[in-house]
């Protein structure tokens, strides 16, 4: 096991924990005493930098799939940004002191870590990082991994391809901005129409969006323009399916699916985001990060509440962290 030159690593850290589940306002705490996680060889230590929630985060702790979770204790988190202290025997892709970036839960709803982000050192198998895009700083970094992979495999999963048009049912939420920016600048759409409250129109369009729909004046399935895809990521594919064009695909990744909508889940992997840091570094693809969005580690708690209103844009991010 190689270690930082000079480094030493704690034998116990900070971390956020919650010891039963429910609200994670009422259950989340922030402990002092938390063993450092033993690396299996093909994993690495990151020594957290930033983390950042998603929606996932709350209804894990809200038991929303508590038969298929780690038990309790669980630290929360799947986002993560930092630099690798310790590498198992088997780790061939980074060395120690490499800046990386990923989403530690191969299988987001399938026993994620017990031991999860918001810590100030987490384990996560090689596989699932990638080198952090050099000109992103941890937060922005931390902001993609879920939601941008998230964004990516469920266009792959509607075999959008260049030419065709989509609809993206919450285009200023953490994976609706994404998929705006990957439809346009990586899969090459002809038309790119988002839905928003009124007060997030404009922000729709500088993401790449061409035609931005306030879903508190006007019910996008009555819009008579239809599409080659729908990505729902509100969970609204009873009504999405009526938007679509015949023989076309609606992928969801909220509630559940009325077919023929198809409902996602993320399966994370390092190599989407090596595929996608090349559109990062030439900053076709921008993070989102909410402007009232970032939280040092202490506030963490504000931060889910500030999640819990359902009212973000872009993303959350918990920075910096110890």
């Amino acid at each position: 096991m190689a270690s930082y030159s000079n480094f030493t690593i704690p034998s116990k850290i900070k971390a956020w924990v919650y010891a039963e589940r429910g609200n994670p306002i009422n259950v989340l705490k922030l402990d002092s005493d938390v063993s450092v996680p033993e690396i299996k060889e093909d994993q690495v230590l990151v020594k957290v930098v930033a983390a950042s929630l998603n929606p996932v985060d709350a209804k894990r702790a809200l038991g929303f799939f508590k038969d298929i979770d780690s038990s309790p204790p669980i630290v929360p988190g799947y986002d993560v940004a930092g630099v690798v202290v310790k590498i198992g025997d088997q780790v061939k892709k980074f060395k120690v002191g490499d800046e990386v970036y990923g989403d530690i839960n191969e299988k987001a709803l399938d026993h994620p870590k017990q031991h999860g982000t918001l810590a100030e050192y987490t384990a996560v198998e090689e596989r699932l990082l990638a080198l952090k895009p050099k000109n992103l700083s941890f937060a922005e970094a931390a902001s993609l991994p879920l939601a941008i992979e998230t964004a990516y495999e469920g266009l792959e999963r509607a075999h959008f391809s260049p030419g065709k048009s989509i609809l993206v049912l919450g285009g200023a939420g953490g994976v609706g901005s994404l998929v705006i920016q990957l439809a346009k600048e990586v899969f090459g759409a002809s038309r790119v129409a988002a839905t928003s409250s009124t007060g997030k129109l404009d922000f729709l369009k500088s993401l790449g969006a061409d035609l931005a729909i306030d879903y508190t004046k006007e019910n996008f399935e009555d819009v008579p323009e239809k599409f080659d895809v729908v990505y729902d990521a509100v969970g609204q594919s009873e009504r999405a399916i009526k938007a679509v064009k015949e023989g076309g695909n609606v992928v969801t990744i909220a509630g559940a699916a009325t077919p023929p909508a198809v409902l996602f889940i993320l399966t994370s992997t390092g190599s989407v985001l090596e595929k996608l840091n090349p559109f990062l570094e030439s900053q076709k693809i921008k993070p989102v990060i909410d402007p009232k969005g970032t939280f040092p580690f202490s506030l963490a708690l504000e931060a889910f509440s500030y999640l819990e209103t359902g009212r973000v844009s872009g993303k959350i991010v918990i920075h910096p962290i110890p």
